[in-house]
């Protein structure tokens, strides 16, 4: 095996470890999220982007109070976060824009 494939299979948060797995099933919530991009604004729920939002901001600090340092969880929370708060800002345009 390639010596940097065995230090990834090795890693304390490699494939062998849930570390590595919890994230990389997460990455569907952000995938979805990112789908969403089309919905219309008035269909975005405030409490569930403010929710992905704050989760996102929230396990990303984690994922580097931890030992292994987990870059994975680090990205796809990052990416929650960002995804998060682009749909609230879409929500927001949108409920105050549309008002004016």
């Amino acid at each position: 095996m390639n010596s940097k494939l065995r230090a990834l299979w090795n890693h304390p948060a490699g494939p062998k470890t849930i570390h590595f797995w919890a994230p990389t099933f997460k990455w569907g919530l952000s995938i979805a999220n990112i789908s969403e991009f089309s919905k219309p604004p008035e269909k975005v729920s405030f409490p569930q982007q403010a929710v992905i939002a704050t989760s996102g901001i929230i396990w990303s600090r984690y994922c580097f109070v931890i030992t292994p340092w987990n870059w994975n969880l680090f990205a796809v929370n990052s990416t929650m976060a960002c995804t998060g708060f682009y749909q609230l800002a879409r929500k927001a345009r949108y409920e105050y824009g549309a008002k004016r």
